[in-house]
């Protein structure tokens, strides 16, 4: 099993769940972040101040998936996120030793 996490734009959500239905896949779990690269923020003009807005509002997928299923996610969260331009985000891969569904005591793939 592999743990997908991207970090995306968030106006990029909806056709990133979208894309990842599309391939199959059930359930995914977002959280708002924040958060720079080599975007490196912006600076922004205040009642007259000048001041640097360093952290970016993005938004954080994770998505569990089975072998079979991280090359189609991937490829789907990829192509729905990217704009071409800077800060598109990221997409991490990790692998999942041991998935368990509490309801049902479901374990491996069958808990996904």
């Amino acid at each position: 099993m592999k743990k997908i996490e991207a970090i995306i734009k968030p106006f990029k959500l909806d056709e990133v769940k979208e894309a990842l239905q599309e391939v199959g896949l059930q359930g995914i779990t977002v959280t708002e972040a924040k958060g720079f690269g080599r975007q490196k923020g912006h600076t922004e003009l205040y009642r007259g101040a000048e001041y640097v807005v360093d952290f970016l509002p993005k938004v954080k997928i994770e998505v569990v998936v089975t072998d079979a299923q991280a090359d189609k996610a991937i490829e789907a969260i990829r192509n729905a996120a990217q704009t071409g331009r800077i800060g598109d985000g990221k997409i991490f891969v990790y692998t999942i030793e041991q998935a368990i569904r509490i309801r049902t005591s479901e374990t491996g793939d069958d808990a996904i």
